[in-house]
């Protein structure tokens, strides 16, 4: 048995990390003059590049630079450096694992599960969200879109686990339908769309399985398995 599984919004708070970021960065903008950023964020504007595909292999400097440059194409490098530093602390500061993930992963170490982390963003913000989180020996193999420079829009990256670890019962546990429920339909995996997270109320159309969380989740798999069995 194969589990492919995403990391963002999927086992740790993302989303809501960096939600509490932004709120943190609203007087931090206030008293730099940033008004144009501030109203940036305010107005979600940043929304427009949530399915940007270069913006998946960034890592956290190239993407402060992106969405700052856009706003401020005149900004100084030390601007963006100490805002990189902001994003960076209070971001790492926010950011949780689930309740149900450390069940979860111990649930697939039970069923002898081989798990791989596909994950997209760059190699260095992916490996200390790891390190952070205390996760990485749960894991056989970690697969970054910023390493591999592919991200999950396309396949290349679940086909790349199922090189490494070629099964015929494989599993794809995320929280984004287009990339993580896609590359599921693409390999022949069944695909398990956990709805929490940025993307909860995205429509879906490649899933297998909806649940709620991730412990839903691995009784989907353990049916699975022993229909298999």
């Amino acid at each position: 048995m194969l589990v492919l599984l995403d990391l963002d919004d999927t086992l740790c708070n993302t989303w809501e990390a960096g939600k509490r970021t932004m709120l943190r960065a609203v007087p931090f903008l206030l008293r730099r003059g940033k008004l144009r950023a501030l109203l940036y964020l305010l107005t979600a504007k940043y929304r427009n590049l949530e399915d940007s595909r270069r913006l998946h292999i960034l890592d956290l400097h190239e993407l402060v630079e992106e969405l700052f440059g856009r706003i401020y194409p005149e900004i100084a490098e030390g601007e963006l450096a100490e805002l990189s530093s902001f994003v960076e602390e209070n971001f790492f500061r926010h950011l949780r694992l689930y309740d149900d993930a450390i069940p979860f992963l111990n649930g697939l170490r039970e069923l002898g599960a081989r798990v791989v982390l596909v994950t997209d963003s760059s190699t260095n913000w992916q490996r200390k969200k790891i390190e952070v989180l205390g996760i990485g020996d749960y894991f056989d193999d970690v697969i970054i879109s910023g390493e591999t420079g592919h991200s999950k829009f396309e396949d290349y990256n679940f086909r790349l686990a199922l090189s490494r670890f070629p099964e015929g019962e494989v599993y794809v546990v995320g929280d984004r339908d287009e990339t993580d429920m896609a590359g599921a339909r693409a390999i022949g995996a069944v695909g398990i769309l956990v709805k929490r997270g940025y993307f909860r109320g995205k429509a879906v159309k490649n899933a297998d399985y909806i649940v709620r969380d991730l412990l839903e989740a691995l009784e989907v798999i353990k049916r699975e398995h022993k229909k298999r069995t």
